[in-house]
C-alpha cells in the first residue's frame, strides 16, 4: 500500500532542495491562475455594470429608434434616417393603452462656453418626460417644464461633469453658457449619476427643451423629426403588449405597406439584458481561455523540469527500487512533486489574482467583481495542468532498470 504521507514528505524535501528551481518553474502557474482571476474579474464586473444600469431603468421601458431606409436595395441602420416625429410620441400616450409615458428626443454632439471655458459634450433635445423615464433628479434650479418646450425656450440642464469644467466650484444655475454658438440658461443642475455600464461619464451632458434642439441645434435636416422615443410601458407585463400596439400604430401612422418592412426600430430593454448577460458571459470565457494558455505554458515548464529532475535523480531512483520500491511507488512520487508544485503555484496565483485585481477596482474607473467560481476553477485547472504534465516525467522514472539507475553517474 502507498503510503501518501511519507510520499508527499519526500516531495516536499525535493522541492526545498531547489527552491529557486522550484520559484521558476511555479511562476507560469502563478501567472497563468493571476491572469484568469483578473480577467473574469473584470469581466463579471463589466457585465454586473451594464446589467445594474438596464435594470436600473426598470423592466417595463421600450426605446423606439427611427429606422432603416433602403437605399439601392440595401437596409441601411436604425437611425439613419429620422422618420419619427413629436407627433408619434403623442399618439402613441393617446392610442396605446398599454403605454404610460412617450418621451420623444433628439441629440447631437455640441461645444459648450462659457467665459474663456469650453467643453464639448453630448447634448439632449427632451421632453419633462425623458427626467421620469431615465431617472435624472435635479441638484438645484428647476427641471424643464412643458412651458419651455411649447415656447421653444433656450433653457439647459447641465451634468456635474460640464458644470465642473465649465464653472469650477461655481453654482451655475442663472448663468448663461453657449451651445452651438446660441446664448442658454442654465435653470438646473442634475444630480450626479456616476459612469454606465461602459465606462461613459453620464454627468457629461446637457439637456434642452426638444423643440429648442429641433428648430435651433439639430433640426436643419430633417426638421420636425426625433432620432428616439423613450416608452414606459404601465408596468413589466404591459411590455409585450405595449411593443404590439406601438408596432400597429406606427405602420399605420408611417403608411407602410403590409409586405414592407417597418421604417423603425422597437428594443425591448429585458431583452437586451439577456443578449448583454450572454454577450458579457461569452466575453468572460474567452477573456479566461486567452489567460488559460499561460497556465499550459506553466504546465510545459512543469513538464520540463521534472525530466531534469529525473535524470539528476537515476541514481535516488534507483536505491528505493534496490530496496523495494516499486513503479508505482516511483510514478506516485513524481507525480505527487508535480502536483504540489503547481498547487502551490496556483495557491500564490490566486492570492495574487485577487490582490492585483483589487487594486485595478480601487485605482481605476473599472468595475472589478470577484467572485468564488473563477478562484477555485484557476486553483482546480492548476492541479490538472501539474498532474497531466508531470505524467509523462513519472512515468519515465518509473521504467528506469534499478541496475542501470544505480551505475548512473
Amino acid at each position: 500500500m502507498i503510503d501518501f504521507s511519507s510520499t508527499l514528505k519526500i516531495s516536499l524535501r525535493s522541492l526545498k532542495v531547489n527552491k529557486m528551481r522550484s520559484v521558476l518553474t511555479s511562476l507560469g502557474i502563478i501567472i497563468g491562475v493571476a491572469a484568469v482571476i483578473i480577467m473574469l474579474s473584470i469581466g463579471e464586473g463589466a457585465k454586473q455594470r451594464i446589467t445594474q444600469d438596464i435594470e436600473s431603468m426598470g423592466s417595463n421601458i421600450l426605446m423606439v429608434m427611427s429606422g432603416s431606409t433602403t437605399s439601392g436595395g440595401v437596409r441601411m441602420g436604425s437611425g439613419s434616417s429620422p422618420t419619427l416625429t413629436l407627433k408619434d410620441a403623442d399618439a402613441i400616450v393617446k392610442n396605446c393603452p398599454s403605454v404610460k409615458i412617450a418621451a420623444p428626443t433628439v441629440n447631437g454632439v455640441q461645444q459648450i462656453v462659457y467665459s474663456n471655458q469650453n467643453w464639448s459634450t453630448s447634448v439632449y433635445g427632451i421632453t419633462p418626460e425623458y427626467m421620469e423615464v431615465q431617472l435624472w433628479e435635479i441638484e438645484s434650479g428647476r427641471g424643464l417644464t412643458r412651458d419651455d418646450v411649447k415656447n421653444n425656450t433656450k433653457s439647459a440642464l447641465i451634468g456635474s461633469t460640464v458644470a465642473q469644467n465649465l464653472f469650477g466650484d461655481v453654482n451655475p444655475v442663472n448663468k448663461v453658457i453657449r451651445i452651438g454658438g446660441l446664448p442658454f440658461k442654465v435653470v438646473g443642475l442634475l444630480k450626479e449619476k456616476g459612469q454606465n455600464g461602459m465606462g461613459q461619464d453620464k454627468d457629461d451632458t446637457v439637456l434642452v427643451p426638444v423643440t429648442t434642439a429641433q428648430k435651433k441645434l439639430f433640426g436643419t435636416a430633417f426638421p420636425g423629426t426625433v432620432k428616439f422615443i423613450n416608452i414606459q410601458a404601465k408596468d413589466s407585463e404591459s411590455l409585450t403588449s405595449a411593443e404590439e400596439e406601438i408596432k400597429e400604430l406606427l405602420r399605420e401612422r408611417h403608411r407602410i405597406g403590409k409586405n414592407d418592412e417597418d421604417d423603425f426600430t422597437i428594443r425591448n430593454f429585458t431583452q437586451m439584458l439577456e443578449t448583454v448577460k450572454q454577450a458579457s458571459n461569452t466575453m468572460a470565457l474567452l477573456l479566461g481561455a486567452i489567460a488559460s494558455v499561460s497556465l499550459l505554458v506553466g504546465g510545459i515548464g512543469i513538464m520540463n523540469i521534472m525530466l531534469v529532475s529525473v535524470t539528476e535523480r537515476t541514481k535516488e531512483i534507483g536505491i528505493r527500487m534496490a530496496i523495494g520500491a516499486k513503479a508505482m511507488d516511483i510514478r506516485i512520487q513524481f507525480l505527487v512533486e508535480a502536483l504540489v508544485l503547481s498547487l502551490i503555484g496556483g495557491l500564490i496565483g490566486v492570492i495574487s489574482g485577487v490582490i492585483i485585481a483589487k487594486l485595478i477596482g480601487t485605482f481605476s474607473d473599472m468595475k472589478v467583481a470577484i467572485t468564488l467560481m473563477p478562484i477555485l476553477v484557476s486553483f482546480g485547472f492548476s492541479g490538472l495542468v501539474g498532474m497531466a504534465f508531470g505524467y509523462y516525467p513519472a512515468y519515465k522514472a518509473s521504467l528506469l532498470n534499478p541496475i542501470d539507475a544505480l551505475r548512473y553517474e
